[in-house]
């Protein structure tokens, strides 16, 4: 099989965030999508190696921030280069609010949010699969959502040649 095939598939990228004993984090995730309606569910997936999951497994809530093409590497960088185990995400980054539910969303480089407790999970062997009942949201700005497409052809780095 050729594996390159599976980055032909569109999809969002998203900042999930969490809060467990008073300490935050977050993680760049790809995964979110709205599975059903009356109530509104979402399925988002996140790799079993992140703090995240982790947290998400016991607070059971979350929020998910939609990211925007403004978005730049540094953010990538904090919070989907370095882990919550090792390191203070949020130290000294200013960009995120408190939500109704306590935990951060985005301030900027995001068009909404939404917020979740969840229902169900699946685990998936590397990752875990969590349904979620959505509890809040709000769109923030009209800002184009960022792909992963367009994260590997217009804000990632590229190698120096």
């Amino acid at each position: 099989m050729d594996t390159k095939a599976l980055f032909q598939i569109t999809y969002g990228l998203y900042l999930l965030t969490t809060r467990q004993q008073g300490e935050d984090n977050g993680c760049i995730i790809n995964t979110v999508m709205q599975i059903a309606e009356k109530p509104d569910r979402l399925a988002i997936s996140v790799s079993k190696r992140n703090l995240t999951c982790a947290m998400l497994r016991q607070t059971r809530e979350f929020n998910v921030s939609t990211l925007t093409t403004d978005a730049d590497f540094a953010l990538f960088k904090r919070f989907g280069m370095q882990s919550g185990r090792d390191t203070d995400k949020f130290e000294g980054f200013e960009g995120v609010q408190r939500t109704a539910n306590g935990l951060y969303r985005l301030t900027k480089s995001t068009n909404a949010y939404l917020s979740g407790v969840v229902v169900q999970e699946v685990d998936l062997g590397t990752h875990m699969l969590f349904i979620a009942e959505v509890t809040d949201g709000e769109v923030l700005s009209d800002g184009w959502g960022c792909s992963y497409a367009y994260y590997q052809a217009d804000i990632k780095p590229k190698p120096a040649p």
